[in-house]
C-alpha cells in the first residue's frame, strides 16, 4: 500500500511544487505537510542521526523519517512491526523516535512515493556526492533506474520553510554534520519572522 494519499500541486514561478501533501504515519495518521510549512524539515529514508537533531531544536526543525526497503532488503519488518523493531532490536534498548515515522514506502523506480519523486526532482544528486549512485548492480532491485534515485539508506534532504528543496545529502554524509545548514535556514527563518 502506497502511504501517500493525496498530493497536489501548484505553479509557483516556473516551477511544480507541492501544495498539499498527506502521508500515513506508522500509527495510522494522517498528516498534511502543510502544518509543516515555516519550518526546516530534514526528510530522510530512514531513523539515524535524526533523534539527536530533533531533540536540539524541537519547535523550529521538524524530522521526518521514511523507511524503505529498496537497499539490500534491510527495512523487512511490516509497518505494524517497526516501531517495535526501533525499539527492541536497532538500535535497541527502549528507543522511541521523538520524530515521525511514515509508513514504510518505494524512494525509486515506478512506484515512488511522490514526496521523493519531487524531492529528486530538485535535487537530483546530493551536493557532496554528485556521481556515484551505487557500486554493486545486484542491490539496483527497482526499475526504471535513473542517477537521480536515491543511492542507499540514509540519503537526506533538508527543506526550507517555505517548502523549497535546499540540499541532498550522500548515504555517506553524516546526518548530524548538517547541523550548520539546518542553523542557517533557521536563521533565515528567523529574520522573515
Amino acid at each position: 500500500m502506497d502511504s501517500f494519499t493525496q498530493c497536489t500541486y501548484f505553479l509557483k514561478g516556473d516551477s511544480v511544487v507541492p501544495c498539499s501533501a498527506m502521508a500515513t504515519t506508522l500509527e495510522g495518521d494522517s498528516v498534511d505537510f502543510n502544518v509543516f510549512r515555516g519550518r526546516v524539515v530534514l526528510i530522510e529514508n530512514v531513523a539515524s542521526e535524526l533523534h539527536q537533531l530533533q531533540s536540539k531544536y524541537p519547535h523550529r526543525l521538524v524530522v521526518l523519517g521514511f523507511p524503505c526497503n529498496q537497499f539490500g532488503y534491510q527495512e523487512n519488518c511490516s509497518n505494524s512491526e517497526i516501531l517495535n523493531s526501533l525499539h527492541h532490536v536497532h538500535p535497541g534498548s527502549g528507543f522511541t523516535p521523538n520524530f515521525t515515522v511514515f509508513e514504510k514506502c518505494d524512494v525509486n523506480g515506478t512506484n515512488t512515493h511522490p514526496v521523493f519523486a519531487y524531492l529528486k526532482d530538485k535535487l537530483p544528486y546530493p551536493d557532496d556526492d554528485p556521481t556515484s549512485l551505487m557500486q554493486d548492480p545486484k542491490f539496483l532491485v527497482w526499475s526504471p533506474i535513473s542517477r537521480a534515485d536515491v543511492s542507499w539508506n540514509f540519503e537526506k534532504f533538508l527543506i526550507g520553510p517555505e517548502g523549497e528543496p535546499f540540499k541532498r545529502y550522500s548515504k555517506k554524509f553524516p546526518t548530524i554534520d548538517i547541523e550548520p545548514d539546518i542553523q542557517r535556514l533557521l536563521r533565515l527563518t528567523k529574520s522573515k519572522e
